[in-house]
């Protein structure tokens, strides 16, 4: 992937990170998301907005963070909590985590419930 220089190039490119991970099959439930702090900026993430499939995510509809947890530009869409308390604690305490991502596959528990029976 290349680097994006700009927040817009930076939108498009972590869309189709979510349209990726949707093809791979790495998602079964909108409780997942992948995160991407902004070129030059420490302060702001974007993130997938509450109740999107990863197949339904664009660049338009992404939302912009900051690592307090506030949404900081106008959004039709909220955020899954979980999302912020995850994502903000990672990007606060690691300025290196440029990208992060967080998914729940069903099938592995699934597999690791049918391992311990």
């Amino acid at each position: 992937m290349l680097m994006a220089t700009n927040e817009r190039e930076l939108r498009v490119q972590l869309a189709a990170c979510y349209r990726i991970f949707h093809y791979l099959g790495w998602t079964e439930l909108i409780y997942n998301h992948i995160t991407v702090k902004l070129p030059g900026d420490k302060e702001h993430f974007l993130i997938n907005p509450y109740g999107l499939h990863y197949s339904e995510i664009t660049a338009s509809n992404l939302v912009k963070m900051d690592v307090d947890g506030n949404i900081v530009e106008e959004s039709e869409y909220t955020v899954n909590p979980a999302g912020i308390v995850i994502h903000t604690a990672i990007h606060s305490a690691r300025s290196d985590a440029i990208c992060i991502a967080h998914t729940i596959l069903i099938l592995e528990w699934r597999l690791r419930a049918e391992r311990r029976t």
